[in-house]
């Protein structure tokens, strides 16, 4: 199966429908004059081709209805179709995906496919949509979107700091630390976003994204003087995937500041 099929029939249907509104709206306009002026000979001529486009839209209706109860977008979605022919568009326009199943990254997005609603769940929104080009495509300009807004490596660098030694110090709970180890980026997020409200407006995704700017820019310290490094860790559950200037996926889940 392939949605590509259907929508090509569809815009077919959809000319016809189109055609026909145009020349029931001409004729209708005509109709209104005549019987405006009374001439209700003119008015009775009038109606003929009205009531032949109105036989022309209701079986462009009946063809499109046709069209869409037919597709059965259960099937395709559970047969591998839906996933197989979004992955092959995300390759051809160059988005990244990674994933298996029904559960797949693009960065900094996660889209999994809810097979029970037949919904596509975006992070947490969840869109009705059996195109897979449509999905994709939204991706995309929301990555480009993303690309676009201004951001300030070195500002970003110095919070990032600030928010380092803060997590520190809550860890060491009041006992002697190094003030260069390593710690959890998920612990610099929290603290970069102390409220709750906070992190729907600046959530992981954004969080993770500036991360790939600032791993990708020429800024390597903060204002500081203080060089940051980041790490991989143990558990994969709490590293952050990013992607690199050159497209490559990194997985980091620490980061420390040193002298």
């Amino acid at each position: 199966m392939n949605y590509e099929d259907l929508f090509s029939e569809a815009v077919a249907c959809e000319k016809e429908l189109s055609d026909a509104l145009r020349l029931q709206q001409k004729q209708y306009k005509s109709l209104c004059k005549n019987l405006e002026k009374g001439d209700l000979k003119s008015a009775l001529k009038d109606l003929t081709p009205i009531e032949a486009q109105c036989k022309n839209f209701d079986e462009s209706l009946s063809k499109t209805r046709s069209l869409i109860e037919g597709f059965d977008g259960r099937a395709y979605m559970e047969n591998g179709d839906f996933i197989a022919q979004m992955l092959e568009y995300c390759k051809k326009i160059g988005v990244d995906a990674v994933g298996e199943g029904v559960a797949y990254e693009m960065f900094p997005y996660k889209v999994r496919l809810d097979l029970e609603n037949l919904d596509v769940v975006i992070d947490r929104r969840k869109v009705q949509c059996f195109r897979p080009q449509s999905l994709v495509d939204d991706i995309k300009t929301s990555q480009d979107k993303l690309l676009k807004a201004a951001f300030n490596a070195v500002n970003f660098a110095d919070e990032m700091a600030d928010a380092y030694d803060l997590a520190l110090l809550r860890q060491s709970k009041g006992k002697p630390y190094a003030h260069d180890a390593y710690c959890s980026l998920l612990s610099i997020y929290k603290f970069l976003t102390p409220m709750r409200r906070f992190r729907k407006d600046y959530d992981q995704k954004s969080f993770a994204f500036d991360l790939a700017r600032l791993y990708s820019s020429e800024v390597k310290c903060a204002s500081d003087g203080r060089v940051y490094d980041l790490g991989p860790g143990r558990d994969v559950k709490n590293s952050i995937r990013i992607l690199d200037a050159d497209g490559n996926e990194q997985l980091f889940a620490v980061i420390k500041f040193y002298k």
